[in-house]
């Protein structure tokens, strides 16, 4: 397919080009890309980064979910450590991301270049992609607070039958389809009349389904309202933190209260009251701010490794804040 120092196959760019969906919805497709690309380092740099990121992320999930060495599942405080080393190395790579896909932006973007590609399109209705960014961020904002602000009333006032707790049924369903039996699902796995438990016998690691119901590692720990809440929270985190980053890159170049801004450049300083208020309207300052978003999220992260059933009992916001810091 891809063409060799004799000539034979096709060049990449030739593939990219002729990459236009036959319906017509994406214009021009992505004509022009591969030159928009070669000829920008910092589209480069953030198109690495932003690969580099998501992968370090998946690294940090999976060094639980998915242990890769024999012991390292019954160590949680390892498992929590790693967890969160690699979910901030993670949260810093992509915010590097977004900051080199604004400086692309606004240094080496040539809207002749990219006419009605995929790339320009994607800017002419930026509008619509930032107003549904903010609408997730806002829905998550309210529910989790107002889910954790009545639930630590409850318990503040000596109720804590009134809290509201949302057990996570479609991710206690994924645990008992692959044999967690505590949540009653009797499904596949989980059900030992069911013909998948009986045709798995010879098939399973010897002592697996002892391993998934046990809760001395890491491989499928209780999970319960707790986690319910608190990975809304983070969802929240990262919802903001992408509607921060993704507003400044899209706005880059300009925006409706100052359409020159690329004029100015990455970052630049207030402009007085000329243009109706341009403080901290640069791309700069958009990634300044998301950075601090994005530490805020990891830090909620934390309390996934330090909040689980399995090692101190209910999962409560009440309970997180009263436990010691290492």
């Amino acid at each position: 397919m891809y063409r060799t120092n004799f000539g034979i196959g096709h060049s990449i760019k030739d593939l990219l080009e002729a990459h236009i969906p036959p319906g017509g919805r994406l214009g021009r497709g992505h004509k022009g890309l591969y030159d928009t690309i070669n000829n920008s380092v910092h589209f480069q740099l953030g198109l690495a980064l932003a690969s580099l990121g998501v992968i370090t992320s998946l690294v940090a999930q999976h060094m639980y979910s998915l242990p890769a060495y024999a012991f390292i599942a019954q160590d949680f405080t390892t498992q929590a450590a790693l967890y969160t080393h690699h979910q901030y190395i993670a949260g810093f790579i992509m915010t590097g991301a977004f900051a080199h896909g604004a400086i692309f932006f606004i240094r080496d973007y040539n809207p002749a270049q990219n006419e009605d590609n995929v790339l320009a399109r994607m800017l002419d209705h930026k509008e619509a992609i930032i107003s549904h960014l903010s609408w997730a961020s806002l829905f998550l904002g309210f529910h989790t607070l107002g889910l954790y602000v009545h639930n630590d009333v409850m318990l503040a006032f000596g109720t804590p039958e009134k809290q509201i707790l949302i057990e996570p049924i479609f991710a206690q369903w994924i645990q008992s389809a692959h044999g967690k039996t505590s949540y009653g699902f009797d499904v596949l796995l989980s059900s030992t009349s069911g013909p998948a438990f009986n045709a798995g016998r010879n098939i399973w690691l010897p002592g697996w389904l002892n391993a998934v119901n046990e809760n001395r590692n890491s491989l499928f720990l209780t999970i319960g309202p707790g986690d319910f809440l608190v990975h809304h929270a983070i969802a929240l985190g990262l919802h903001t933190t992408t509607l921060i980053l993704v507003k400044g890159a899209l706005d880059a170049r300009g925006s409706k209260l100052m359409p020159d801004k690329k004029d100015f450049g990455y970052s630049f300083p207030c402009d007085g009251p000329g243009r109706g208020g341009t403080c901290d309207i640069s791309a700069w300052d958009a990634f300044y701010l998301a950075v601090f978003w994005m530490l805020n999220t990891i830090g909620w992260v934390t309390f996934i490794g330090i909040g689980n059933i399995s090692l101190y009992g209910k999962v409560t916001f009440h309970n997180l804040m009263s436990l010691p810091l290492i």
